[in-house]
């Protein structure tokens, strides 16, 4: 291990092993720390298309191809009555190799992802805890670890914040808004011999809302014939004055009848987890010396698998703006962070996604109104985010709206911590197998 690095990354997660692999394609000097010991849990098991140009760069398709992932083609809805959607094929709409992606097991495709990094000469350590920033006066230094030979200073030019949810940077410096509208939690668990679909529809993603329709449920096929199932809904519905996780799961599932009867002859494999996630976003995503990418920036809710992209393409976007900025000799927040506006904007068309069918958005009653504008939903669903083409669709969507439509509020509306101190984004893991 050495004491000075051209960047340090703090997180070896989909958003660290990212920027750390395509600064080492620059030939740069990049040290990672990583908290946990890999392989180790994580939620987020779904790819969405577009992640496929990443991945590219990241000289990872062989592997992915290789890989015993079930390969995933769609995304289908299911509505409270319980109608089928009919099935959104990426190919149909976009011809190419990127429209065939992957259901993952995290703890696998995570490790993947770090290997690879430390092939392409990241020297990237697990098991070493990163418990400070360093500054000099504005600017971000360097780091301080911590592992079995105790603490020492580590410098860099500029250092990555992808610590995940635990956002080192975010909350020394309060940048975390949370969002005003997307307050939900989630309890799901894993079974083997589920139902699952054949051909072009085995390795769909289905989301289902529950005849109540305040939720709705992710069923996502994994290999060696374990399935995901999961329940999304308002924090306090799904966790105040309920009797435990497993109960409440097993309420939601009989208020869903289509996911009751595809796990009926299926055995649970694992206990239940649970987690409270509050969708946030940082007001900044670099500073002098330093910059936050993935779930150290923000968070979305998961309704359409958004996560690994967002953790992807933030990270991609900024490995080019730091590798420009060290070439220039500017590490200045301004250069580091240029690429947060059109970030942003991204973000800003998923969640406005998210939003709209929180407040009722039927993807099936849309088509059928716009035939033509079927393609461009798809384009949003496959998370091609970063281009205004697509935002003709929202005002179609608006012509829609009912009398009692909610309006759907910026998400720098949101509070801060101080404002909303009961808040926070915890995760609770069960005794036993884990994925």
């Amino acid at each position: 291990m050495s004491t000075s690095y051209d960047v340090v990354v703090i997180g070896g997660g989909p958003a660290g092993s990212t920027t750390a692999t395509l600064l080492a394609q620059h030939g740069l000097k990049v040290g990672l720390f990583e908290r946990e010991t890999f392989p180790r849990f994580h939620i987020g098991e779904s790819l969405i298309p577009e992640t496929y140009w990443v991945l590219k760069r990241l000289n990872m398709l062989p592997k992915m191809q290789r890989s015993h992932f079930v390969k995933k083609h769609s995304v289908q809805f299911v509505n409270a009555n319980g109608k089928l959607s009919a099935p959104f094929y990426f190919w149909d709409n976009k011809p190419h190799e990127c429209s065939q992606t992957w259901q993952v097991v995290r703890s696998e495709f995570d490790q993947m992802m770090l290997d690879n990094a430390r092939e392409h000469g990241v020297e990237a350590f697990d098991g070493v805890h990163v418990v400070d920033v360093l500054f000099e006066g504005d600017r971000a230094c360097g780091v301080r670890i911590a592992d079995g030979n105790g603490r020492r200073d580590v410098r860099a030019q500029v250092v990555v914040d992808a610590s995940g949810q635990a956002a080192l940077l975010q909350n020394r410096f309060k940048l975390r808004l949370w969002d005003p509208m997307l307050n939900k939690g989630a309890i799901w668990t894993y079974w083997q011999g589920a139902y699952r679909d054949t051909g072009r529809d085995e390795g769909a993603t289905m989301v289902l809302q529950t005849v109540t329709k305040n939720g709705w449920f992710w069923y996502i096929p994994l290999h060696d014939d374990i399935l995901s199932v999961g329940v999304v809904a308002p924090f306090d519905y799904l966790f105040k004055g309920r009797n435990g996780h497993e109960q409440t799961y097993h309420e939601e599932v009989e208020r869903c009848p289509v996911v009751k009867d595809r796990i009926a002859k299926a055995t649970r494999v694992t206990g239940y987890f649970a987690t409270r996630d509050y969708s946030y976003r940082a007001k900044e995503v670099a500073g002098n010396g330093w910059v936050l990418v993935g779930d150290a920036f923000g968070f979305l809710d998961p309704l359409y698998s958004s996560g690994v992209l967002l953790a992807l393409r933030s990270g991609e976007m900024a490995a080019d703006a730091i590798a420009e900025g060290l070439k220039r000799g500017d590490v200045s927040g301004t250069q580091l962070g240029k690429w947060g506006a059109g970030f942003n904007a991204g973000v800003d068309r998923m969640r406005r996604l998210v939003c709209e069918y929180y407040n009722g958005f039927s993807f099936g009653a849309f088509v059928r109104q716009y035939p033509e504008l079927r393609g461009t939903v798809t384009d949003l669903l496959i998370g091609d985010l970063f281009t205004d083409r697509v935002d003709k669709v929202w005002a179609p969507m608006e012509s829609l709206y009912g009398p009692e439509h909610r309006l759907i509020p910026a998400w720098h509306e949101g509070t801060t911590p101080d404002q909303a101190a009961n808040k926070a984004n915890e995760l609770v893991l069960p005794a036993g197998r884990r994925p």
